[in-house]
């Protein structure tokens, strides 16, 4: 799956936005990626999930773990893939954890994957739940990277793209100058 297909697909799904956005992360842009308007047709989340899971195939995982609202999806897709289970992280006043009697074993050899990656909140507070079970982390992965490589993480990032949409603090935001009115669409709360 080239580049130019999965441009494609999020221009065809409306999932590629232009104006004034309020990321998850607190800082504005002037693009969105909705990856909800692309997982919403089976078939887009299936080609993409079994493309990102073939970048995994040499690390042996036994676990795909996901944050909620974004990883849920993609964590079932690459997990399906790849032939093991899926789990994702809930927030619970606003601290990430495993919830549902849902359980990583020590011995687990865990991907951890996402949507969207832009500031590395998410896939850390994963990262957090991993590590506190003694599980190995493989692998990191992501349908969008949008990272711009401004985020260590402790393993490789493995991506289907990159964007590098700028981003900026709302206080130097060249479209807040502008006064054009800012959307929220992502999940998470401030």
């Amino acid at each position: 799956m080239d580049k130019e297909k999965i441009i494609n697909i999020f221009n065809k799904t409306g999932a590629l936005k232009t104006g004034h956005f309020l990321l998850s992360s607190g800082l504005h842009s002037e693009k969105y990626l909705q990856c909800a308007l692309v997982l919403q047709y089976p078939n887009y989340t299936k080609q993409m999930c079994a493309e990102l899971a073939l970048k995994f195939n040499d690390k042996n995982p036994t676990l795909v773990v996901g944050p909620a609202l974004g990883g849920v999806l993609v964590s079932f897709g690459v997990a399906e893939a790849l032939g093991v289970k899926s789990l994702f992280t809930e927030r619970e006043e606003n601290i990430m954890k495993l919830r549902r009697s849902f359980e990583i074993k020590k011995t687990d050899r865990v991907i951890i994957v996402e949507d969207v990656i832009t500031t590395g909140r998410s896939t850390n507070e994963v990262i957090n739940v991993v590590k506190t079970s003694g599980a190995e982390i493989v692998g990191i992965g992501a349908i969008v990277d949008r990272s711009d490589g401004k985020i260590n993480f402790p393993v490789e990032v493995k991506s289907l793209i990159r964007f590098d949409i700028p981003t900026y603090q709302p206080e130097t935001c060249p479209l807040c100058a502008k006064n054009i009115p800012v959307t929220k669409p992502g999940s998470r709360k401030q």
